[in-house]
């Protein structure tokens, strides 16, 4: 049974998702703020953490840094603000994914297991620096990626643009979120570098260009790598 810590400093909001998690098979423990969660955390062993960011005593971007200091227990983030720079930040600190509130709990439950499912590939393959979804799979100490086991000659910048996505797959980022964190926060270039490099990397990854598989468009939004192409 998977251990859930649900940190959130709204009672009602803490209630009602232990409640659903708890339906849904899951142990659940729980925090009211950064400080009690840290402490929670330390003292036991968990499969995934539920992490409010906005949180008294200790932020939730202070608590993220400092579990993913400890190991690589998934995070998944939860936000009153639809702010991308929480949502950076976060991701850049380690999250594995983030919702906005108000959230549909269904959903937050679907994204729990899905990360649950991402976090169960084996440790051998952590050890070797290897980054998979599907049969797409990163060696990011080689810097060298593969697609059923067909070789991909990626350009330096083309492998860490995929690394990223591949990391954390079936989220979603704008452009502006893949220039900052791909190319640096100085980077003075136009925001259609992005589609430039997209296509390069879907000319090299998918059998059809115009019908992408593994990496996606979010009309409006921005390019995500699917999760289970």
């Amino acid at each position: 049974m998977p251990h859930i810590l649900v940190v959130d400093d709204e009672p009602g909001v803490l209630k009602g998702l232990r409640l659903s998690l708890e339906q849904e098979g899951f142990q659940v423990t729980t925090a009211r703020d950064g400080r009690e969660a840290l402490n929670k955390f330390r003292a036991g062993d968990f499969d995934l953490i539920v992490l409010d960011l906005m949180l008294p005593e200790v932020d939730g971007l202070t608590v993220c840094r400092e579990v993913r200091a400890a190991g690589m227990t998934p995070i998944i983030m939860l936000t009153a603000r639809a702010d991308d720079v929480d949502k950076i930040l976060g991701l850049e600190l380690g999250a594995d994914d983030y919702l906005t509130k108000p959230f549909n709990t269904r959903e937050l439950i679907a994204r729990i297991r899905a990360v649950l499912r991402r976090a169960e590939a084996p440790s051998r393959a952590a050890q070797e620096g290897r980054v998979a979804v599907g049969d797409l799979v990163l060696y990011t100490r080689q810097r060298r990626a593969e697609v059923a086991g067909r070789p991909l000659d990626l350009t330096p910048r083309e492998f860490d643009l995929l690394e990223l996505l591949a990391r954390h797959p079936g989220v979603v980022y704008t452009r502006q979120e893949l220039l900052d964190l791909v190319w640096g926060y100085d980077f003075t270039g136009d925001d259609r570098t992005v589609d430039v490099h997209v296509r390069r990397i879907r000319e090299k990854l998918e059998e059809d260009p115009s019908r992408p598989r593994y990496l996606r468009t979010k009309w409006g939004v921005g390019y995500y790598l699917e999760a289970e192409p």
